[in-house]
């Protein structure tokens, strides 16, 4: 996962302890940016599109920032961050805000989450979840491996009867 935000936020933190909850071990990736001020949509754009150059690129981007007003959020809907999200060969998450807060570069995503701690829900499965799917399916798998052993070797005893039979009536 290719992550573009500001390390030092609060949306950052919920984001990696939401993720890591749910599956731990995924490679994460991280480019710092300035999410408010001048400065702010021209760092997002190079950070996009540095995971976009790069030879082993990400399966997924995700761009997070937490909530503010809608000042603070003006860069995720500045035109650049919208078309550079917008052009990512990557699948792109945008986390911008809180649920009420919507910016362009969420509605040029390919996903958009309502939270940064929603964006980690979203892209991985719980762990806990899938191990007891797994285990139940696996027990299934066993259950139908044991019947068809089962019914082959009632076959086989019906041919072994059937062979005796006809060798006898020789």
């Amino acid at each position: 996962i290719g992550i573009v935000t500001s390390m030092q936020s609060a949306a950052y933190a919920d984001f990696i302890k939401v993720l890591n909850a749910r599956w731990r071990g995924l490679q994460i990736d991280v480019i710092d940016v300035q999410v408010q001020g001048e400065p702010a949509p021209a760092q997002i754009v190079s950070a996009i599109e540095q995971f976009n150059t790069i030879a082993d690129q990400p399966e997924a981007l995700v761009l997070i920032r937490g909530g503010g007003s809608a000042e603070d959020l003006a860069a995720f809907s500045a035109e650049l961050v919208t078309r550079a999200v917008a052009a990512s060969r990557i699948p792109t998450v945008v986390a911008i805000g809180h649920e009420i807060d919507q910016s362009l570069a969420e509605l040029a995503a390919d996903l958009s989450a309502s939270t940064p701690s929603n964006a980690a829900e979203l892209m991985v499965p719980d762990r806990k979840h899938a191990s007891q799917a797994l285990e139940l399916a696996a027990g299934q798998l066993l259950s139908l491996g044991l019947s068809a052993i089962a019914a082959q070797k009632t076959r086989l005893k019906e041919i072994k009867l059937s062979l005796g039979q006809s060798v006898g009536d020789v």
